[in-house]
Protein backbone atom coordinates (compact mmCIF):
# COMPACT_ATOMS: atom_id res chain seq x y z
CA UNK A 1 0.00 0.00 0.00
CA UNK A 2 1.61 3.63 -1.04
CA UNK A 3 1.58 6.35 1.29
CA UNK A 4 -0.76 9.58 -0.28
CA UNK A 5 2.72 11.98 -0.52
CA UNK A 6 3.50 11.57 -4.12
CA UNK A 7 0.55 13.23 -6.18
CA UNK A 8 1.68 10.75 -9.47
CA UNK A 9 0.48 8.48 -7.16
CA UNK A 10 -3.00 9.82 -6.94
CA UNK A 11 -5.73 9.31 -9.95
CA UNK A 12 -9.72 10.94 -9.74
CA UNK A 13 -11.46 7.72 -8.70
CA UNK A 14 -9.07 5.51 -7.06
CA UNK A 15 -10.00 4.83 -3.62
CA UNK A 16 -7.94 6.66 -0.40
CA UNK A 17 -7.79 6.91 2.99
CA UNK A 18 -7.42 10.61 4.27
CA UNK A 19 -7.27 12.56 7.41
CA UNK A 20 -9.43 14.98 7.77
CA UNK A 21 -8.22 18.99 8.98
CA UNK A 22 -10.25 18.32 12.30
CA UNK A 23 -8.56 14.76 12.92
CA UNK A 24 -5.18 15.51 12.46
CA UNK A 25 -4.48 15.00 16.20
CA UNK A 26 -6.31 11.69 16.89
CA UNK A 27 -5.38 10.41 12.95
CA UNK A 28 -9.22 9.37 12.37
CA UNK A 29 -9.23 8.30 8.82
CA UNK A 30 -11.76 8.47 6.53
CA UNK A 31 -12.26 6.17 3.25
CA UNK A 32 -13.36 7.17 -0.10
CA UNK A 33 -13.13 7.92 -3.54
CA UNK A 34 -10.99 11.31 -5.03
CA UNK A 35 -12.89 13.30 -7.16
CA UNK A 36 -10.57 16.50 -6.98
CA UNK A 37 -6.95 16.68 -6.37
CA UNK A 38 -6.33 20.30 -4.54
CA UNK A 39 -2.28 20.09 -4.00
CA UNK A 40 -0.20 21.14 -7.22
CA UNK A 41 2.84 20.60 -5.77
CA UNK A 42 4.30 17.00 -7.41
CA UNK A 43 4.22 15.90 -3.42
CA UNK A 44 3.62 17.05 0.43
CA UNK A 45 5.11 15.86 3.70
CA UNK A 46 1.75 15.48 4.91
CA UNK A 47 0.07 13.57 2.22
CA UNK A 48 -1.61 15.10 -1.29
CA UNK A 49 -4.51 17.07 -0.51
CA UNK A 50 -7.95 15.69 -2.27
CA UNK A 51 -11.58 16.11 -2.16
CA UNK A 52 -13.34 13.00 -1.93
CA UNK A 53 -16.66 12.31 -4.02
CA UNK A 54 -18.46 12.53 -0.41
CA UNK A 55 -17.26 16.56 -0.20
CA UNK A 56 -14.91 15.96 2.57
CA UNK A 57 -11.28 17.35 2.18
CA UNK A 58 -8.28 15.58 3.52
CA UNK A 59 -4.99 14.65 3.04
CA UNK A 60 -3.99 11.49 1.60
CA UNK A 61 -2.88 8.97 4.09
CA UNK A 62 -2.99 5.52 1.94
CA UNK A 63 -3.80 4.74 -1.45
CA UNK A 64 -6.55 1.28 -1.48
CA UNK A 65 -6.25 0.24 -4.96
CA UNK A 66 -4.35 2.15 -8.26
Amino acid sequence: MKDGKNRKDIKVGIEVEVVQKNHQRTGELTLGVVGRILTKSSNHPHGIKVQLESGIVGRVKNIIEN
